[in-house]
């Protein structure tokens, strides 16, 4: 990561966003109320990485997804 994000910053960044945005349509397809919800499911996820930041190394990294209120 750190060799990538030195000469390919915009590559390193695109794909733990990727990994967020697979998380959350895990999320959508888990749970009921998060169906057709890609947003909601984006903000639930946030919630869980502003609660336990260290769960994925990426969030580790930095790369989280927004928090919903």
């Amino acid at each position: 990561m750190n060799y990538y994000g030195r000469y390919y910053r915009t590559k390193c960044v695109q794909t733990p966003r990727h990994l967020n945005k697979a998380l959350a349509a895990w999320a959508q397809r888990k749970f009921k109320r998060l169906r057709r919800r890609e947003r909601a499911s984006m903000h639930w996820l946030g919630g869980i990485a502003q609660r336990e930041p260290n769960l994925f190394v990426l969030w580790q990294l930095g790369v989280r997804p927004e928090a919903g209120s």
